[in-house]
């Protein structure tokens, strides 16, 4: 396995259809989790929680594009960990939607929908760690 050499588009290609799917869900309002992320926004300064729900969106969407390209992997990063924060606050301040009986041991299919996010997570720091080991830790 040490010799095997994979080919990140293998990983990339999967980070962009899930994020401008999603993404662009949220932009034409039918994601299937907008509702869970009005109320979980709600205290967002600046724009109503609909207009975040948006904004949102074209984040996803700017990250999905970002992955696309080497050059841009480190801003897919930081955008990605931003708002992943996000993405985890609903198990946080909507427990009662997340899990059942609130219990974080029974996560309903809102909690799982959240949960299955470490994975996505996982897969951008592989991406990610190659890229800016070689790039930026040996000046390449």
């Amino acid at each position: 396995m040490y010799k095997f050499n994979t080919n990140d588009y293998l990983v990339r290609i999967p980070l962009f259809v899930i994020f401008f799917w999603f993404g662009f869900l949220k932009i034409i309002n039918l994601s299937p989790a907008q509702n869970l992320v009005i109320d979980t926004v709600y205290w967002m300064p600046f724009f109503e929680a609909e207009t975040w729900t948006f904004i949102i969106g074209y984040w996803e969407v700017l990250i999905a594009i970002l992955f696309m390209f080497k050059r841009t992997t480190f801003f897919a990063m930081v955008l990605l960990l931003l708002q992943m924060t996000g993405t985890f606050l609903p198990l946080l301040i909507l427990p009662e939607v997340t899990f059942q009986n609130s219990n974080p041991f029974l996560p309903t299919l809102e909690g799982q929908y959240i949960i299955k996010n470490i994975i996505i997570i996982t897969a951008a720091l592989i991406i990610g760690g190659s890229k800016l080991k070689v790039s930026f830790f040996r000046g390449k």
